[in-house]
């Protein structure tokens, strides 16, 4: 079954860290470029991070910049984001997703496969 399923989610204060992963499976994860997208209540889905295929390129978002880490393990099928510093505001459901694109990509059109999501709150 091809599917993406995230994990690590959960309750954070305000400064603190986490590292969610995205484990894939029914797919060669190394043929693709991955992302994580988040989407807080009532909002958009928006963007994140972007990885390469072979992990050689990453982008991020502007508020994520210098904060989270994307990175990928391809012989384990998965995609992993670590988060610090973390802001209440930055409460949302994360979200692991395959990219079409031939390269790397931070337009969600884009993305064909989606995980279920993984809860993150962080409180102040």
């Amino acid at each position: 079954q091809v599917q993406l399923v995230e994990s690590g989610g959960g309750l954070v204060q305000t400064g603190g860290s986490l590292r969610l992963s995205c484990a894939a499976s029914g797919f060669n994860i190394s043929n693709y470029a991955m992302g994580w997208f988040r989407q807080a209540p009532g909002m958009e889905r928006d963007f994140v991070a972007t990885i390469s295929r072979a992990g050689s390129v990453v982008r991020y978002a502007e508020s994520a910049e210098g904060r989270f880490t994307v990175s990928r393990d391809n012989a384990k099928s998965e995609v992993y984001l670590q988060m610090s510093s973390l802001k209440p505001e930055e409460t949302a459901i994360y979200y692991c997703a395959k990219t079409t694109a031939k390269f790397s990509s931070t337009d969600r059109g884009e993305y064909d496969l989606w995980g279920q999501g993984t809860q993150v709150t962080v409180s102040s």
